[in-house]
Protein backbone atom coordinates (compact mmCIF):
# COMPACT_ATOMS: atom_id res chain seq x y z
CA UNK A 1 0.00 0.00 0.00
CA UNK A 2 1.33 3.19 -0.36
CA UNK A 3 2.37 5.59 2.68
CA UNK A 4 0.63 8.99 3.28
CA UNK A 5 4.45 9.87 3.00
CA UNK A 6 4.54 9.25 -0.71
CA UNK A 7 0.93 10.74 -1.28
CA UNK A 8 2.99 14.66 -1.19
CA UNK A 9 6.11 14.24 -0.89
CA UNK A 10 7.05 17.69 -1.74
CA UNK A 11 5.08 19.15 1.72
CA UNK A 12 7.41 18.66 4.73
CA UNK A 13 4.07 20.03 6.63
CA UNK A 14 0.86 18.10 7.25
CA UNK A 15 -1.72 21.40 8.44
CA UNK A 16 -4.19 19.77 11.25
CA UNK A 17 -7.35 21.77 10.58
CA UNK A 18 -9.88 21.42 13.28
CA UNK A 19 -13.72 22.82 11.01
CA UNK A 20 -16.50 24.48 12.77
CA UNK A 21 -18.14 25.64 9.53
CA UNK A 22 -18.00 23.52 6.73
CA UNK A 23 -19.00 26.62 4.85
CA UNK A 24 -15.04 27.40 5.73
CA UNK A 25 -13.80 24.35 4.21
CA UNK A 26 -12.95 24.97 0.91
CA UNK A 27 -11.39 28.74 0.79
CA UNK A 28 -9.24 26.82 3.88
CA UNK A 29 -7.62 24.29 1.57
CA UNK A 30 -7.43 26.39 -1.25
CA UNK A 31 -5.26 28.68 1.12
CA UNK A 32 -3.02 25.81 2.53
CA UNK A 33 -2.76 24.37 -1.40
CA UNK A 34 -1.99 27.64 -2.58
CA UNK A 35 0.56 28.30 -0.11
CA UNK A 36 2.43 25.07 -0.71
CA UNK A 37 0.69 22.42 2.00
CA UNK A 38 -1.66 19.92 -0.38
CA UNK A 39 -1.48 17.34 2.77
CA UNK A 40 -4.27 18.23 4.62
CA UNK A 41 -5.66 16.70 7.90
CA UNK A 42 -9.62 17.24 8.98
CA UNK A 43 -9.59 16.04 12.63
CA UNK A 44 -13.10 14.64 13.08
CA UNK A 45 -13.31 16.60 16.77
CA UNK A 46 -16.52 18.92 15.73
CA UNK A 47 -19.91 18.13 13.86
CA UNK A 48 -18.91 19.88 10.67
CA UNK A 49 -15.53 17.87 9.89
CA UNK A 50 -17.44 15.34 7.68
CA UNK A 51 -19.52 17.89 5.45
CA UNK A 52 -15.81 19.48 5.65
CA UNK A 53 -13.81 16.22 4.07
CA UNK A 54 -16.50 15.74 1.61
CA UNK A 55 -16.53 20.02 0.67
CA UNK A 56 -12.62 19.73 0.25
CA UNK A 57 -12.56 16.73 -1.35
CA UNK A 58 -15.28 17.69 -3.50
CA UNK A 59 -14.18 20.96 -3.95
CA UNK A 60 -10.18 21.22 -4.02
CA UNK A 61 -9.23 18.42 -6.26
CA UNK A 62 -5.61 19.65 -6.01
CA UNK A 63 -6.16 18.99 -2.09
CA UNK A 64 -4.66 15.78 -0.46
CA UNK A 65 -7.70 15.08 2.03
CA UNK A 66 -7.56 13.03 5.17
CA UNK A 67 -9.28 12.40 8.05
CA UNK A 68 -7.41 12.73 12.07
CA UNK A 69 -9.01 11.54 15.30
CA UNK A 70 -10.09 8.78 13.82
CA UNK A 71 -10.65 6.32 16.85
CA UNK A 72 -13.46 3.47 15.93
CA UNK A 73 -14.17 1.09 13.19
CA UNK A 74 -17.18 3.41 12.43
CA UNK A 75 -15.00 6.69 11.72
CA UNK A 76 -12.73 4.89 9.37
CA UNK A 77 -15.64 3.99 7.35
CA UNK A 78 -17.36 7.60 7.50
CA UNK A 79 -14.05 9.13 6.70
CA UNK A 80 -13.51 7.43 3.58
CA UNK A 81 -17.56 7.24 2.58
CA UNK A 82 -16.89 11.08 2.55
CA UNK A 83 -13.69 11.22 0.42
CA UNK A 84 -10.61 10.59 2.65
CA UNK A 85 -7.77 9.94 1.22
CA UNK A 86 -5.80 9.15 4.28
CA UNK A 87 -6.29 8.40 8.01
CA UNK A 88 -4.80 9.21 11.22
CA UNK A 89 -5.43 8.22 14.24
CA UNK A 90 -3.98 9.33 18.52
CA UNK A 91 -3.16 5.80 19.04
CA UNK A 92 -4.80 2.21 18.21
CA UNK A 93 -5.83 -1.35 19.02
CA UNK A 94 -5.91 -4.52 17.02
CA UNK A 95 -9.39 -3.99 15.68
CA UNK A 96 -9.05 -0.05 14.94
CA UNK A 97 -5.78 -1.06 13.08
CA UNK A 98 -7.90 -3.89 11.01
CA UNK A 99 -10.49 -1.25 10.19
CA UNK A 100 -7.62 1.01 8.77
CA UNK A 101 -5.80 -1.34 6.76
CA UNK A 102 -9.41 -2.69 5.87
CA UNK A 103 -10.15 0.68 4.18
CA UNK A 104 -7.77 0.69 1.19
CA UNK A 105 -6.31 4.18 2.05
CA UNK A 106 -3.09 4.91 3.54
CA UNK A 107 -3.65 5.38 7.12
CA UNK A 108 -0.86 6.84 10.18
CA UNK A 109 -1.64 5.06 13.63
CA UNK A 110 -0.86 6.89 16.68
CA UNK A 111 2.11 5.64 18.69
CA UNK A 112 3.95 7.11 21.73
CA UNK A 113 6.40 4.07 23.40
CA UNK A 114 9.02 1.99 22.16
CA UNK A 115 6.72 -0.86 22.27
CA UNK A 116 3.91 0.50 20.45
CA UNK A 117 6.21 1.02 17.69
CA UNK A 118 7.76 -2.28 18.13
CA UNK A 119 3.57 -4.09 18.07
CA UNK A 120 3.05 -2.00 14.74
CA UNK A 121 5.75 -3.71 12.51
CA UNK A 122 4.96 -6.74 13.86
CA UNK A 123 1.90 -6.24 12.22
CA UNK A 124 3.93 -4.71 8.76
CA UNK A 125 3.28 -1.60 9.45
CA UNK A 126 6.19 1.23 9.46
CA UNK A 127 3.94 4.60 8.80
CA UNK A 128 3.12 6.23 12.32
CA UNK A 129 2.29 9.37 13.63
CA UNK A 130 4.07 10.37 17.08
CA UNK A 131 2.17 11.76 19.60
CA UNK A 132 1.62 13.98 21.47
CA UNK A 133 4.85 14.99 20.22
CA UNK A 134 6.50 17.32 22.16
CA UNK A 135 4.70 15.96 25.70
CA UNK A 136 6.03 12.19 24.62
CA UNK A 137 10.04 13.20 24.53
CA UNK A 138 10.00 15.38 21.19
CA UNK A 139 13.26 15.80 19.15
CA UNK A 140 15.75 13.37 21.35
CA UNK A 141 13.36 10.44 21.78
CA UNK A 142 13.13 10.26 18.00
CA UNK A 143 16.54 10.92 17.66
CA UNK A 144 17.60 8.09 19.81
CA UNK A 145 15.28 5.53 17.84
CA UNK A 146 16.88 6.44 14.92
CA UNK A 147 20.61 6.07 16.44
CA UNK A 148 23.17 8.06 16.39
CA UNK A 149 24.85 5.86 12.93
CA UNK A 150 22.20 3.99 10.50
CA UNK A 151 20.76 1.84 10.98
CA UNK A 152 19.01 2.63 14.68
CA UNK A 153 17.19 0.36 17.04
CA UNK A 154 14.02 0.67 14.62
CA UNK A 155 15.42 1.56 11.39
CA UNK A 156 12.17 0.69 9.38
CA UNK A 157 10.26 2.72 11.12
CA UNK A 158 9.25 6.47 9.98
CA UNK A 159 6.95 9.00 11.81
CA UNK A 160 5.16 12.07 11.76
CA UNK A 161 5.37 14.22 14.47
CA UNK A 162 2.26 15.84 15.86
CA UNK A 163 1.18 17.65 19.16
CA UNK A 164 3.20 20.62 20.32
CA UNK A 165 5.38 21.33 17.15
CA UNK A 166 5.97 24.37 16.39
CA UNK A 167 7.42 26.91 13.41
CA UNK A 168 10.69 26.88 15.61
CA UNK A 169 10.78 23.40 16.39
CA UNK A 170 9.89 21.59 12.82
CA UNK A 171 12.95 21.92 11.24
CA UNK A 172 14.69 19.90 14.00
CA UNK A 173 12.04 17.46 13.35
CA UNK A 174 12.42 17.26 9.57
CA UNK A 175 16.53 17.20 9.79
CA UNK A 176 15.98 13.27 11.62
CA UNK A 177 16.17 10.60 9.21
CA UNK A 178 12.84 8.73 10.82
CA UNK A 179 10.78 11.44 10.21
CA UNK A 180 8.95 11.87 6.84
CA UNK A 181 6.72 14.76 7.58
CA UNK A 182 5.37 16.94 10.62
CA UNK A 183 2.22 18.09 11.65
CA UNK A 184 1.06 21.02 13.05
CA UNK A 185 -1.69 23.96 13.58
CA UNK A 186 0.85 27.47 13.35
CA UNK A 187 -0.20 28.32 10.01
CA UNK A 188 -4.02 28.15 11.18
CA UNK A 189 -4.15 31.14 13.99
CA UNK A 190 -7.06 31.42 15.78
CA UNK A 191 -7.75 34.63 14.90
CA UNK A 192 -6.80 34.16 11.13
CA UNK A 193 -9.26 31.47 10.89
CA UNK A 194 -12.18 34.05 13.25
CA UNK A 195 -11.43 36.60 10.44
CA UNK A 196 -11.22 34.30 7.23
CA UNK A 197 -8.19 35.79 6.63
CA UNK A 198 -7.23 33.22 3.86
CA UNK A 199 -4.73 35.26 2.54
CA UNK A 200 -2.71 34.79 5.81
CA UNK A 201 -3.19 31.47 5.98
CA UNK A 202 -1.81 31.34 2.98
CA UNK A 203 1.54 33.53 3.70
CA UNK A 204 1.96 31.55 7.04
CA UNK A 205 1.57 28.05 4.51
CA UNK A 206 4.12 29.08 2.52
CA UNK A 207 6.75 29.59 5.16
CA UNK A 208 5.70 26.23 6.61
CA UNK A 209 5.94 24.32 3.21
CA UNK A 210 9.78 26.46 2.96
CA UNK A 211 10.93 24.45 5.99
CA UNK A 212 12.39 21.79 4.03
CA UNK A 213 13.36 21.62 0.52
CA UNK A 214 11.76 18.43 -1.41
CA UNK A 215 13.98 15.24 -0.88
CA UNK A 216 13.36 12.58 -3.63
CA UNK A 217 12.35 8.72 -2.19
CA UNK A 218 11.35 10.57 0.89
Amino acid sequence: MTSVFDLAPEAPVVPVVVIEDAADAVPLARALVAGGLPLIEVTLRTPAALDALRAIADGVPEAVVGAGTVVSAAGVADAVGAGARFLVSPGWTGRLLGAMRESGVPFLPGVSTVSEVVALLEQGVDAMKFFPAEAAGGVPYLKSLAGTLPPGPLPRARFCPTGGVSAASAPAYLALPNVGCVGGTWMLPPDALAARDWARVQSLARGAAALRAPVSGR
